[in-house]
């Protein structure tokens, strides 16, 4: 893998081409890949932060911090997403540990709470969450919430 180069901004500070790259490999993943119609920008974007990873100049993950009081009561992670041409890399692992790690730099070692795609469980239990809800459908994928204490 090579090395990935991370970025934190909030919203208006994001250039036109980052934001393009984030909603591009948003739409790819979560609207193509996942044949899952719905309407990606919520109108939360413009208050989060948002954490890209890059190799060699290529938007390779990406996630938007959450602020306490948008989604949830506590600080939020999502959107996470990797680009199906670096799979396998373990980009998606160094995300997560990035976005723990911003999101207690930007609001403190409070719980962080995340709506989650129900086949991703295992995947976010290795990063310290603990599933908190009964599973639910968010548009036509099975989902649950969970969360990660300090």
């Amino acid at each position: 893998m090579g090395q990935i180069s991370w970025s934190l901004k909030f919203f208006n500070e994001l250039q036109p081409q980052e934001l393009y790259d984030i909603l591009r490999l948003r739409s790819e993943v979560f609207v193509v890949e996942q044949q899952c119609i719905f309407l990606d920008m919520d109108n939360k974007d413009q208050q989060c932060h948002h954490l890209q990873g890059r190799i060699n100049d290529e938007l390779v993950v990406s996630v938007r911090i959450v602020p306490p009081g948008l989604a949830y009561g506590e600080p939020s992670i999502g959107r996470v997403v990797g680009s199906p041409r670096h799979r396998g890399i373990g980009a998606g692992k160094a995300l997560m540990v990035k976005a723990i790690e911003e999101t207690t730099r930007l609001y403190g070692k409070v719980p962080i709470k995340i709506g989650a795609q129900l086949y991703l469980k295992k995947f976010y239990e290795e990063q310290g969450f603990e599933q908190c809800s009964d599973t639910y459908m968010e548009d036509d994928i099975p989902h649950i919430k969970m969360i990660r204490n300090t």
